[in-house]
């Protein structure tokens, strides 16, 4: 009699073995990533620590692109879509900065083809579900839809990323209301045509998949913002919209190349960051954009000499 548990693994590895043989074809949003000369992205925290932008745009050096997109990572932490902020944030310091504050001249000054923004989990505050917060929000995303229209600039709206409630110290599940504010512009996609990448399940189904393996596991230890694995994870999410039937070994890459492009992100995002201008204090300065490209320069030549040979 066969073994039920081998069987089931012999299952398994078929399936994975089927999958990775299966080519992957692009999606709509990856054509319109790939036809996109600049990427700006947009976001708080998340963001602007980089992770998962630096793990796309080493995934895009690895697909043979000529011209390849120029990802600029312009996150900046604390802010908000919403321009609301809790009483006493960052221990009375300053309160959260606001989109709306910077957004046209970021816009003005980087020249998007294609902005990818995340926005919400910041903007409700870290409270329970409130309708003066969400309208807040839901004008905030308009707002941005409204300023990319104008500069002619296509844009991605990902959902708020998950909220790990069994990390935190609320008395009210907070990945609730996110949950509310995901299930609204995940409508708004369908119901106004918004490119709108739903983040926030995908991301949930994930943690969920963890924790049945090992329960004491997360994405975020600090309930908000996400380990290495969790920005693996995001990554992981948007090249499955940007390419269907891509296997997660799509992101397995030469040595040294996701540091050198992880440097290379960074000095541009702060460089951008000083030359665009915001109201977020504490933040690393950067460099001027004359100094950061030429170092980008060198940067993307030692990129490149990690990556295989072009095929003809």
């Amino acid at each position: 009699m066969k073994n039920p548990a081998i069987s089931f693994w012999f299952a398994v590895l078929a399936t994975a073995l089927a999958t990775r043989c299966m080519p992957a074809q692009e999606s709509e949003l990856g054509a319109l990533l790939k036809a996109s000369p600049r990427v700006v992205f947009l976001g708080d925290s998340i963001t602007y620590s980089g992770g998962y932008v630096a793990r796309l745009d080493a995934w895009l050096e690895m697909q043979n692109l000529d011209p390849k997109p120029e990802l600029l990572n312009l996150g900046l932490p604390s802010e908000t879509v919403s321009g609301l902020s809790e009483q006493g944030h960052a221990g009375g310091r300053f309160p959260r900065p606001d989109l709306a504050e910077r957004l046209d001249r970021v816009l003005q000054q980087t020249e998007p083809d294609l902005i990818i923004a995340c926005y919400g989990i910041n903007c409700g505050i870290y409270q329970d579900f409130d309708e003066q917060r969400f309208q807040k929000y839901q004008q905030g995303i308009q707002n941005l839809v409204t300023q990319a229209q104008a500069c002619k600039a296509q844009l991605i709206l990902l959902t708020p990323p998950t909220f790990d409630d069994k990390r935190s110290r609320l008395t009210f599940s907070y990945d609730a209301v996110m949950s509310q504010y995901s299930e609204w512009l995940v409508n708004q996609g369908h119901e106004s045509g918004w490119h709108v990448i739903d983040l926030h399940a995908a991301m949930r189904k994930e943690l969920e998949s963890l924790r049945q393996q090992s329960p004491p596991g997360t994405l975020q230890p600090d309930a908000v913002h996400p380990n290495a694995q969790g920005h693996q994870v995001i990554a992981e999410i948007l090249i499955g919209h940007f390419q269907k039937g891509e296997p997660l070994e799509a992101l397995a890459q030469p040595t040294n190349l996701l540091s050198l492009v992880r440097k290379r992100q960074d000095m541009l995002r702060d460089a951008w960051l000083k030359q665009t201008g915001h109201k977020r204090p504490g933040l690393r300065e950067g460099k001027s954009l004359k100094e950061a490209d030429q170092r980008a320069n060198v940067l993307s030549q030692q990129i490149a000499e990690t990556l295989p040979p072009k095929s003809p």
